[in-house]
């Protein structure tokens, strides 16, 4: 696994004491994002004199809001959907995880150079080793295609997981991940014809709840999961969360997006600032915004 920081990122100690703002940028939906609350807390706790704010950035903007960061010199940014396969063509380098994953969700400043990382894949590394699952000799199903189903799959790959499924409403898309770690890929309608020994399944889409997709909710609800030992979904909030209905009404563990979150927080503050903070202070920050 490529490192989680490099000299690239260690800005902090350069810029002594001056404020830096730092952002996460999305369409309309940054705007329900918990990372500028837990940002804020956790960098006041830790001294950091800095804010972090949500930008809502329209799809045909993408190549201006790049260059605002340099023109504002905002120290770092986050990424979110549906961007983040979007932006590269913007970056002066890629890590080589975020290259591998074909996505970015964390941008850190050197001067005038961009560079972008991919933090969604070590903090669901993280999760999963707090959670205490091995996807090591195991069958994975990946919902989703694009750049959290990526960085999904990337994990599972890295940590021996023996079989990855990925679906998707378009067959297509789901190739396009599948192929990356010479995995299985279908539609998730044929999911329900599959008979397929599922031991952890990760949903990579934005959807959780039947508000959101009843196509998607009556899927889930057929979906046969005898062999399954863990639902990870990496959405957060829902007040209906059919994942988690599934996950209870099968006795299989269950865990939402909320732990990813707070470890590709943690990992991305410390590529742009160099400095590690430890894990619970995103989580008593995270709380407090609930």
């Amino acid at each position: 696994m490529p490192g989680k920081s490099d000299k690239f990122t260690l800005l902090h100690s350069l810029n002594g004491n001056r404020h830096q703002v730092f952002c996460i940028l999305s369409d309309e939906r940054v705007f329900a994002s918990k990372s500028p609350g837990v940002f804020n807390q956790v960098m006041k706790g830790a001294g950091i004199n800095g804010s972090y704010v949500p930008f809502m950035v329209n799809p045909d903007k993408i190549g201006e809001a790049m260059s605002s960061l340099r023109a504002l010199n905002i120290a770092g940014a986050n990424v979110t959907v549906p961007y983040k396969e979007k932006i590269a063509p913007y970056m002066d380098s890629v890590s080589e995880s975020a290259e591998i994953i074909g996505a970015i969700n964390t941008i850190a400043r050197n001067g005038e150079k961009l560079k972008g990382y991919n933090t969604n894949a070590i903090g669901l590394m993280d999760t999963l080793e707090e959670i205490q699952c091995e996807p090591g000799g195991k069958t994975a199903l990946v919902l989703g295609a694009g750049g959290a189903a990526k960085a999904a799959v990337f994990v599972l790959k890295w940590l021996k997981a023996d079989h990855i499924f990925v679906a998707s409403r378009n067959e297509v898309n789901a190739r396009q991940v599948a192929v990356r770690v010479r995995g299985d890929y279908l539609t998730t309608d044929q999911l329900i014809d599959r008979d397929i020994p599922i031991n952890i399944l990760i949903n990579a889409t934005t959807v959780s709840s039947p508000a959101e997709s009843l196509e998607l909710a009556e899927m889930a609800e057929k979906l046969k999961l005898p062999d399954c030992e863990l639902i990870l979904d990496l959405n957060y909030g829902r007040k209906q969360n059919f994942w988690q209905d599934k996950a209870q009404q099968n006795g299989i563990l269950f865990q939402d997006g909320l732990l990813p979150l707070i470890h590709q927080a943690r990992n991305s503050l410390s590529l742009w600032t160099g400095i590690e903070i430890e894990t619970n202070e995103f989580k008593k920050a995270l709380e407090s915004q609930l």
